[in-house]
């Protein structure tokens, strides 16, 4: 049984506020105040579904109830309560934020209808926040973090393209994110089963053949008992096959097959087994260049390129790198019990202008070990690994890295921006150099540096 709805009445009038409270207290939970200073205590100590009050009182008047009323979050719907030459101020709260007004002597058939309609109107509210709420999720699926265009096309090209069964192919880099769109293909699919990876790189040909379709008892030395494959257990579902370019053709004449037909057969078994799973590969290879070569079956590539998405570099969509910063830096602070609260702008300008080869695995990485090595609570430009200053194009806060050749005196202009950055503490200018201490020490007198 669901609990009733809350509703707090504030009257001055006690015939007034107990006659209205008896009404309501059989269908609502009711709280009564006798004054504007009792109703607004209560209003914030506790949260109601309503709140109903008296527009003319001594010293806390309903206006100001109303307006403690809109501050609460989430705010109830609030009604007014007036004398009926007091119409026009009960309008004047109407247009500061009340749902409604009722006027005295209160018609109870009247109170009823307009409770309903403010509590109705709430549960719409509160539906429509969850709605939006969900609807940014979405837009930032799985992880997805991201407000380029280029990324909003393609999130745009997950959302059309997810309901169907088609094939996806995902293709970029690695470290581009591409299981991270895998599952939001299958979030927003709609598909009640489950999404099941498969690292095709990490396993060798006949364990990745019994991976994806099963095995049956005796199939092979060690083959204990039957068991299920990926293809099997995704069925109604979707299945992932990461780094796709690696399998061997065997597997690949299988793949084909199984996709072709929606069916397989276990290793070692006959029974022709159906699924409806739906597939989705990735590859940081060129599949096509390697159709060209013959190491990738020519109708396996045309049956997984139904639909290609590529992500592009990290190093193509700039833009997004301050929000995967902010993003990494709460979620490596939260998992290290680290309390770093942003980041400075200096070294927020190094990160934006490197070209991370590494994407979007190599950013989460460096922003990790800047967190971990942090002594304060906003991460500073000296705490930006060294390769990265060094590499970031056009800032001008790397403007005193070193660009000649000369071994020695770039490293002796490291080990003072180094020992600058750290306020002359060698451990720490060490760590940041990724040397020993006693190493530091000797560097420091063979370049006579104070």
């Amino acid at each position: 049984m669901s609990k009733p709805m809350s509703i707090l009445i504030i009257d001055d009038e006690r015939n007034t506020r107990e006659i209205m409270g008896r009404f309501l207290d059989s269908t609502y939970e009711v709280t009564l105040a006798e004054d504007g200073v009792h109703g607004i205590k209560v209003l914030k100590e506790r949260s109601f579904d309503l709140v109903l009050t008296d527009l003319r009182m001594p010293g806390v008047d309903g206006l100001k109830v109303l307006e403690e009323t809109l501050n609460k979050r989430p705010s109830p719907p609030c009604i007014v309560i007036t004398a009926y030459g007091s119409v026009e101020n009960a309008v004047k709260a109407v247009k500061a934020g009340a749902f409604d007004f009722v006027t005295k002597p209160v018609n109870f058939d009247r109170l009823e209808i307009v409770i309903q309609r403010a509590l109705e109107s709430q549960r719409l509210m509160r539906e429509n926040r969850e709605l939006k709420r969900r609807l940014s999720e979405s837009s930032m699926s799985s992880g997805i973090i991201a407000k380029s265009a280029v990324m909003q096309d393609i999130m745009d090209t997950v959302r059309q393209v997810a309901p169907s069964r088609t094939t996806v192919l995902i293709t970029g880099e690695s470290g581009t994110g591409k299981e991270l769109i895998a599952q939001a293909l299958h979030e927003f699919s709609g598909r009640p089963g489950k999404l099941l990876p498969v690292h095709c790189a990490a396993l060798p040909a006949n364990l990745l053949e019994s991976e994806l379709f099963g095995h049956e008892k005796g199939a092979f030395t060690g083959a204990f008992e039957q068991r299920k494959g990926r293809f099997e257990l995704s069925d109604k579902g979707t299945l992932f096959l990461d780094e796709i370019g690696e399998i061997d053709q065997q597997i690949q004449v299988k793949l084909l097959r199984a996709l072709e037909t929606h069916s397989f057969e276990r290793v070692g078994g006959s029974e022709t087994i159906y699924t409806d799973t739906r597939v989705v590969a990735a590859t940081n290879r060129n599949l096509r260049q390697m159709v060209s070569e013959g190491s990738f079956r020519e109708d396996l590539y045309y049956r997984l390129d139904v639909v290609t998405i590529h992500l592009p570099p990290l190093r193509e969509r700039q833009e997004d790198i301050p929000l995967l910063v902010k993003h990494f830096i709460d979620t490596c602070s939260f998992e290290n019990g680290k309390d770093i609260a942003s980041i400075s702008e200096e070294a927020l300008e190094l990160l934006c202008h490197y070209d991370w080869p590494g994407n979007i695995r190599e950013l989460k990485n460096c922003i990790e070990r800047m967190v971990v090595l942090s002594r304060d609570e906003v991460l500073q430009k000296g705490s930006v690994p060294l390769h990265i200053v060094k590499g970031a194009k056009g800032s001008s806060v790397a403007a005193i890295a070193p660009t000649s050749l000369d071994l020695d005196k770039n490293e002796k202009l490291l080990i003072i921006r180094a020992l600058d950055e750290c306020s002359g503490n060698r451990t720490r200018a060490a760590e940041k150099l990724g040397i020993s201490r006693r190493t530091l020490h000797r560097k420091l007198i063979d370049y006579n540096i104070k």
